[in-house]
């Protein structure tokens, strides 16, 4: 199985959009979630560190929820970017989405020390807004799910 993201959507955002905690790439402090396709569904990969528990054993659940938003809005980016006959790795510029709405059910603690795996379902609800329906698995357990419903960045949120 693979265990990285090759071409990752956020590679391809550009740097006035690429400052996000969770999935900026361009954030020195941030988690650096990188998310792309795997067959028709989306995946990120993500090892939590000591910082990010709850309690000895297991892994902070606001951590979870980062993953899930973020996963969730390149998700939508990719899909967006696929329905407009690209893919991340092609040098067009994808579409960037931000989070309309979120929504997480932790179905289990999330053991610390398992490699997290976040894997999302893409639906079009509207030429400008995508549902994503996420599930995180630490190892193959399932741990907690999700739902992400995304909408493109206004124009107001470019930089001035």
């Amino acid at each position: 199985m693979v265990k990285e993201v090759i071409h990752a959507i956020q590679d391809e955002y550009p740097d006035d959009f690429a400052w996000c905690f969770g999935c900026g790439r361009l954030n020195e402090d941030g988690y650096h979630f990188r998310t792309g396709w795997q067959g028709e569904e989306t995946v990120t990969y993500y090892e939590p560190s000591s910082k990010h528990i709850a309690i000895p054993g297991f892994v902070y659940g606001g951590l979870i929820a980062s993953l899930v938003d973020c996963h969730g809005t390149g998700s939508c980016a990719l899909a967006l970017h696929r329905k407009n006959g690209h893919e991340p790795g092609g040098g067009e510029e994808p579409p960037r989405f931000v989070t309309a709405s979120l929504n997480v059910n932790y179905m289990k603690p999330t053991p610390h020390g398992a490699l997290l795996k976040a894997v999302g379902k893409v639906e079009e609800i509207h030429p400008k807004k995508f549902k994503v329906f996420v599930e995180v698995f630490a190892d193959d357990a399932l741990c907690a799910t999700g739902e992400v419903v995304g909408v493109v960045m206004p124009a107001t949120f470019a930089s001035k």
